[in-house]
């Protein structure tokens, strides 16, 4: 039965999607589960997708003490140019996605803010499971920061990205460069998987508890990193002095009360918080604008929000 809270543009094009066997989005071959991703993500791009400015790919090198350089596409903006760089991890639980999956969003929030928009393509999980992807978006942080040296630095994301993001904010605040913003999009911070959103919201829609199981397993095999800090930022005991955040959750998402936690968690070491949550909306809600006006309103909002703290 469908949840009577779902936007019905949403249940529509959930329904549509587990009709053509996109749905569940893992599956038991990783192989298999990234091109069934990729396939579902630029087919569900639509006309919605904005005009950018110039766009170009490039390499970032590695941090210090790895052997991996990071390849990143750089977005400028079509007319006027704010002073903002925002450095954004695509989605995908650590295992799925890549550039191409990724260039929507990366495409929208380079328009909406007039932003530089640096789109990370950090290394996957299994193959590279953490620290790998959050070393991978720390290095991008860092080149990005150099790319336009006055420009206010935002790191953000959706899902897997957000949690990367609110990793990358972390090493960040310790080691550079400085950070102007984060921005949360119904991140991935809890391994543990102990909250009431995760039983509530256990048979998505889009996301489900399953799911979620499936890519920590994969992004964290070594059960003792699962309480890491810089991961799992809900056990981070220091949350002193890190950037502004815009944390955005989803009312019938899994992942739902984990952000709610960050948030108050932020909030009670004295970070600014915008907080938003999509009435009706799921996991992937940023992705979905192509089928539903609240989804796109609701990015729109969390992008706002962004502005709004960036000028405070």
């Amino acid at each position: 039965m469908t949840d009577s809270r779902i936007d019905p543009e949403i249940a529509a094009a959930v329904a549509q999607l587990e009709a053509d066997g996109w749905l569940p989005m893992t599956r038991e071959d990783v192989g298999e589960a990234r091109r069934i991703y990729r396939e579902l993500a630029l087919a569900r791009r639509g006309d919605t997708v904005p005009a950018v400015g110039p766009v170009h790919d490039d390499v970032v090198v590695g941090l210090p003490g790895t052997d991996a350089d990071v390849a990143v596409r750089v977005y400028e903006p079509h007319g006027e140019q704010a002073a903002i760089t925002v450095v954004w991890l695509h989605g995908g639980g650590w295992v799925l996605g890549d550039l191409d999956t990724g260039d929507a969003s990366a495409r929208r929030v380079c328009a909406h803010l007039g932003a530089t928009v640096v789109s990370v393509d950090y290394r996957l999980a299994p193959e590279h499971p953490h620290p790998a992807p959050l070393t991978d978006a720390h290095a991008a942080l860092r080149w990005a920061a150099t790319l336009r040296p006055s420009d206010r630095l935002v790191v953000g994301g959706d899902s897997a990205g957000g949690g990367l993001a609110a990793g990358a904010a972390l090493l960040a605040r310790d080691f550079g460069p400085r950070l102007d913003a984060q921005l949360l999009l119904y991140p991935g911070l809890d391994p543990s998987m102990s909250r009431p959103s995760v039983a509530e919201n256990a048979d998505g829609p889009f996301l489900t508890r399953a799911d979620v199981a499936w890519f920590w397993e994969r992004y964290l095999p070594d059960p003792s990193l699962r309480g890491d800090p810089s991961v799992a930022l809900l056990a981070a005991e220091d949350l002193d002095g890190l950037a502004p955040a815009v944390v955005a959750t989803a009312e019938l998402d899994p992942l739902r009360d984990e952000g709610r936690a960050y948030a108050d968690a932020l909030e009670a070491a004295g970070v600014a918080v915008r907080r938003l949550e999509g009435t009706g909306l799921v996991h992937g809600w940023f992705g979905l604008g192509a089928a539903s006006a609240a989804a796109r309103a609701e990015g729109d909002r969390a992008l706002d929000a962004l502005r709004e703290l960036l000028a405070g």
